[in-house]
């Protein structure tokens, strides 16, 4: 008896197959709406996660050529997120203004925040993405340099890239280009030993250019990218935290990293190229009290105002 229940049921699955291929046209698929897990007045607009991102810093976010819309790394991040939330999800050019967005409402989070940046009114999450001014070798390029051996490193002309290069390695090191694609270029020719890059715009290039280029160093301490939310949102706060946790544990965040960089980065493992910290005189009354760290304080001033904008422009999809 059940061996021929379980016959008549194949039967019925192969007649229905049948009438399928027949041309009845099966009924389409709408999934159900889930359940916001964080109340309206957490949202701007009740069942909607809007997410503000910058359209200029591809592959973080950029506009494709034929309809302009935004695509990149931190849309499907946007995407996890409001799923997880059990909203929909909007995303908004706030170009490089993220707490103006935040405090005239008109975004709920921001996406690809440095974490690194302390001059800031709104609250960070955990870091989604790791980055830092890389510098890339060709596939077989293995030696590290050090500040004095003189490499030679393309970079972009005004650029926190080409700032690090200079005050690591002397301006002699700097080989200026007009953007980063360029100076993948002379690495490719050989008029450049490597490219200093930010390591994720630098990863896509390459990635997107079907070249081998790879990470060999980083120039500063790795730091990463994160969501922000508003400081007094508490309640979207800790929504945002719980669902970058899952994004980033569970396996999500690889998968998009793999989609647009060809590889995830794990910058913790590669070796941090810094300077040398000047010795203080030993005769001198200050070293003996602990003083003159000259050297030190050297080593921590801050670069200049400029962005790699230019390198993100140019890594733009099109």
């Amino acid at each position: 008896m059940k061996r021929w229940k379980i016959g008549a049921l194949v039967c019925a699955i192969v007649a229905c197959a049948c009438l399928v291929l027949a041309g009845c046209q099966p009924q389409s698929y709408t999934p159900e709406a889930k359940e916001p897990t964080v109340s309206a007045s957490a949202l701007g607009q009740p069942g909607t996660l809007r997410v503000g991102v910058n359209s200029a810093s591809a592959p973080l976010a950029g506009q494709t050529a034929s309809s302009a819309r935004i695509v990149g790394i931190d849309v499907d991040v946007a995407a996890y997120l409001a799923d997880q939330l059990g909203c929909k999800v909007e995303i908004v050019d706030v170009g490089t203004e993220p707490e103006k967005a935040l405090k005239n409402k008109t975004v709920d989070i921001v996406l690809g925040v440095d974490a690194s940046d302390t001059d800031t009114n709104f609250w960070k999450s955990s870091t989604y993405l790791d980055t830092s001014v890389a510098l890339f070798g060709t596939a077989n390029e293995s030696a590290i340099p050090t500040t004095d051996s003189k490499p030679k490193i393309a970079a972009q002309a005004s650029s926190k890239s080409s700032w690090r290069v200079t005050n690591l390695f002397g301006e002699d090191s700097l080989v200026v280009q007009g953007d980063l694609k360029s100076a993948f270029d002379a690495l490719s020719s050989g008029s450049a030993r490597y490219v200093a890059a930010d390591a994720v715009i630098g990863t896509y290039v390459a990635f997107s250019s079907g070249d081998n280029d790879k990470i060999v160093a980083l120039l500063q301490d790795p730091t990463g990218y994160c969501a922000a939310v508003d400081s007094s949102n508490t309640e979207l706060q800790g929504a945002i935290s719980s669902a970058m946790d899952k994004l980033v544990n569970g396996g999500m965040m690889s998968i998009i990293e793999e989609k647009w960089l060809g590889t995830t980065l794990n910058l913790n493992s590669i070796t941090v190229v810094k300077a040398p910290v000047a010795e203080t005189p030993a005769a001198t009354t200050e070293a003996a009290e602990g003083e003159g760290e000259g050297g030190e304080a050297a080593e921590g001033e801050e670069a200049p105002a400029e962005t790699e904008g230019g390198e993100a422009a140019a890594a733009t999809e099109g």
